[in-house]
Order: C-alpha cells, then sequence, then structure tokens
C-alpha cells in the first residue's frame, strides 16, 4: 500500500495539479488585492462611493440601524446589498482575469512567432514548366 502511495504521489499529473492549486492562492490573493484596494477604490471616486452592503430587509418586520445589528440580533435577513457588491466584485475580477489572460496569450503568440520572415525569393519556372515547354517545342 505505501508503495502504492508512492506510485500515486510520482506521477506528474499529481505534481502539475499541487503547483497549479499552489500558483492560484498566490494568483488568487494578488487578483482580490488588485480588485479591492486599486480597482474598486477608483469605481468609488466615480460612483460618489456607494456601498451597497447596506441594503438589507429583515424578513420579521423588526427595525436595525445596519445589517451587523440585525445579524447580531439573530433577526432573519435579505441581504440584498451583500449580493449586489458580491456580483460587483465577480464582474470586476472577472474582467479583470480575462485582460490579463489576453495579455499572457498575446505574450506567448509573440514568443512562438519567428522574429523575422524570410523573404520571398524569386525563383525561375519549375521544372515541371520547363519539361511542358521541351514538350511543346518537341512537338513543333
Amino acid at each position: 500500500m505505501i508503495n502504492e502511495f508512492k506510485d500515486f504521489i510520482a506521477k506528474g499529473n499529481v505534481m502539475d495539479m499541487a503547483v497549479g492549486i499552489i500558483v492560484g492562492a498566490a494568483f488568487t490573493a494578488i487578483v482580490t488585492s488588485l480588485v479591492g484596494d486599486i480597482i474598486n477604490p477608483i469605481i468609488a471616486l466615480f460612483t460618489g462611493g456607494i456601498d451597497f452592503s447596506g441594503w438589507f430587509y429583515t424578513l420579521d418586520g423588526s427595525e436595525h440601524a445596519s445589517l451587523a445589528a440585525a445579524t447580531e440580533a439573530g433577526a432573519p435577513v435579505f441581504a440584498i446589498g451583500s449580493f449586489i457588491m458580491a456580483v460587483i466584485n465577480f464582474l470586476i475580477i472577472a474582467f479583470v482575469v480575462f485582460m490579463l489572460v489576453k495579455m499572457v496569450n498575446r505574450i506567448k503568440s509573440a514568443a512562438e512567432k519567428p522574429d523575422e520572415v524570410a523573404p520571398a525569393v524569386e525563383t525561375g519556372p519549375s521544372e515541371l514548366d520547363i519539361l511542358i515547354e521541351i514538350r511543346d517545342a518537341l512537338k513543333k
């Protein structure tokens, strides 16, 4: 059983998956910081600092000063503002990831292209063309 476990761990796919998960976690931290620390403040500047997370409705009809107070009091809360903020953050993150993938693909395609395209060399007639000319000349 230990040998089977060693074989399983030693397979390339498992190691590749582990590296992918670790890099993905680090990438998630970078994208989250980019969105939360750079993009959201710029959006807040243009929208006047609108924060939807304070929009909520208590299902039992009780009044609370904030979402945190309603949650702490144990009231059933329909937190529509938190959902709206989650959707907005998802769209921003999805756009940022799209732009990063697009940039990486552009860099990859530039690296795969040859540096210089060989100039077209004009050659004379092909061997077949010459043979056809000889045949036609012999017919005459």
